[in-house]
């Protein structure tokens, strides 16, 4: 059965796609979502609903809300929140688990959180420190709007694709991993700050590692 390396867009793991067509391997596939939330609910969807892979791998940079951590950083997100959606009730953010529509413990849901029950981690990413994330459809770079976030949730890391891709394997009972490098932190935007490249190049070293090792972990 095939390893799946899901990312929002081929910048992101473009050297492992490259390596891959340059070794020749058929066991692991590339599928490009697209950006945010809806786009990677529905190419996974898709996708999931037409042959299940032994291991499904979201790989993609992100922002983190812990200052201590060097750019680059990899971690590994267990836990994933729908961080903006609900509503604003008199100045307060609510979602849709506070507000009624939702009910906690709702299937794929544990409480109110996408928890990932998948224990079997390749060895190249078994020492990675395990991270929440929040998914947003507007990347925060407000203070009001990160110490919302950060009061509510707590999370190490914030995305705009991780939660729909943990709903969407939940739902699909598909095995699963959500790997995330450090481009940016979390705060008032500023991209002369950010390091996508050191990002990139981290998240598919550990890639490369991890297909190579893929049939030997099997």
């Amino acid at each position: 059965m095939k390893l799946i390396v899901a990312a929002a867009t081929e910048a992101e793991i473009q050297p492992l796609a490259t390596w891959l067509k340059e070794t020749g391997r058929k066991d692991v596939e590339i599928l490009i979502t697209g950006i945010g939330l809806f786009s990677t609910a529905y190419a996974l969807g898709k996708r999931l609903s037409a042959e299940k892979p032994a291991l499904i791998i979201q790989a993609g940079i992100a922002g983190t809300f812990r200052h201590h951590l060097p750019l680059g950083t990899a971690a590994l997100v267990d836990k994933e929140y729908f961080a903006d959606l609900g509503a604003e009730d008199n100045g307060v953010f609510r979602d849709l688990f506070h507000i009624g529509l939702w009910k906690h413990d709702q299937h794929p849901f544990t409480h109110d959180y996408l928890l990932n029950p998948f224990d079997r981690v390749p060895d190249q990413l078994a020492g990675l420190p395990r991270m929440t994330g929040v998914s947003v459809n507007t990347v925060s770079g407000e203070a009001a709007t990160i110490a919302r976030l950060e009061q509510q949730y707590q999370p190490g890391l914030e995305s705009m694709e991780g939660a729909a891709f943990h709903y969407a394997c939940l739902l699909e009972n598909v095995p699963f991993l959500q790997l995330r490098t450090v481009s940016n932190y979390v705060e008032q935007r500023d991209k002369s700050k950010w390091d996508i490249p050191l990002a990139v190049r981290q998240m598919n070293e550990l890639l490369r590692k991890t297909v190579e090792d893929w049939n030997n972990e099997r």
